[in-house]
């Protein structure tokens, strides 16, 4: 009675010609079509900027890597043809096992100094100097790698490079760092190294500081020394990041180009030149581009390659917290 006595006035006092029940809403957290256009309006910039630069140039690669093409005549038709000769070509093999070769090294080098001077930073140095160090690290990868190679072409030069001068000073002899393999190998190691370590150094230095300390200190008060902490605690809390650093370490080391280009052009002979530089050098040098996309599809392929087998070896030794 109440209730239907209280809903007839509400009833005669609505206005002719609306309904009884309220509009339907959308649902709270259901995208309307004008969010749909401005959330689109929002993605167009960058879906266009991946589409045109970077999906659209795999996809010519991958095309063009079937022609034999020089810019000046048409292109013609070879099907696997640039893939077969690439078995057959010194030329690429050696610059493959350079290339495989400097990421043994270079990557297991950069991880350990990283690692190192992060565990060094973060357990010794008080808060305001970790941050002076992180800057001072990191600083060398903000700058551009051919600038830095040509200094250190310089730093490095048998004749008058400051390394040898100071080698001579101390009653040693001069080191032919850039004409013979060996040297030259060095060299490149070290500039690459010593130029992106400091990224790795960052990723360390978070993971170490997201580790509890109280598991730290647990240990130590077990009797475990600090050998064993960091064997037996440290790096089993630290491999995620471990895995990440080493994906993108190994990532990186694989496309390199800057530095053994600058500081050798490959040399001496083809004891320094990588996969990527025999990209350039069939491209823009010899014209041949479909050599070059085919070297490129390959290259893209091991990088795959190898990123799948990290990840599925970390099964093994990734320990989530």
């Amino acid at each position: 009675m109440t209730t239907l006595g209280t809903a007839a006035p509400l009833a005669a006092d609505r206005p002719a010609g609306t309904s009884a029940d309220p509009a339907p809403r959308t649902p709270t957290g259901t995208p309307t079509a004008g969010r749909r256009l401005v959330a689109a309006l929002f993605l167009a910039p960058t879906v266009l900027g991946l589409g045109i630069f970077t999906f659209v140039p795999i996809l010519a690669s991958i095309g063009l890597s079937f022609f034999r093409w020089d810019v000046i005549t048409a292109p013609e038709f070879v099907g696997l043809a640039n893939f077969a000769d690439l078995v057959t070509d010194p030329t690429v093999r050696r610059s493959f096992l350079n290339t495989f070769g400097f990421v043994a090294v270079a990557v297991v080098l950069q991880l350990v100094v990283a690692l190192g001077l992060a565990v060094l930073v973060q357990s010794r140095l008080p808060g305001w100097l970790r941050v002076v160090f992180r800057s001072v690290f990191f600083f060398p990868l903000i700058l551009s790698a051919a600038s830095v190679s040509l200094v250190m072409a310089y730093l490095f030069n048998e004749d008058f490079g400051a390394v040898n001068a100071v080698l001579r000073t101390l009653g040693l002899g001069d080191v032919p760092w850039l004409t013979t393999g060996p040297g030259a190998a060095a060299v490149v190691v070290m500039v690459y190294v010593w130029q992106n370590f400091g990224f790795s150094f960052l990723l360390f230095l978070g993971g170490l500081s997201s580790i509890p300390k109280e598991v730290d200190e647990a240990s130590a008060i077990d009797g475990a020394t600090a050998g064993r902490r960091f064997r037996l605690v440290t790096l089993p809390l630290l491999s995620p990041t471990l895995l990440v650093a080493s994906v993108m370490a190994m990532i990186s080391a694989l496309q390199i180009f800057d530095q053994p280009y600058v500081l050798t052009r490959g040399g001496p002979g083809d004891t320094t030149r990588t996969a990527v530089m025999v990209i350039y050098e069939s491209a823009f040098q010899q014209l041949q581009f479909g050599r070059a996309s085919a070297i490129g599809i390959v290259l893209t392929c091991v990088i795959v390659a190898v990123t799948a087998l990290q990840f599925r070896l970390s099964r093994r030794y990734v320990h989530y917290q």
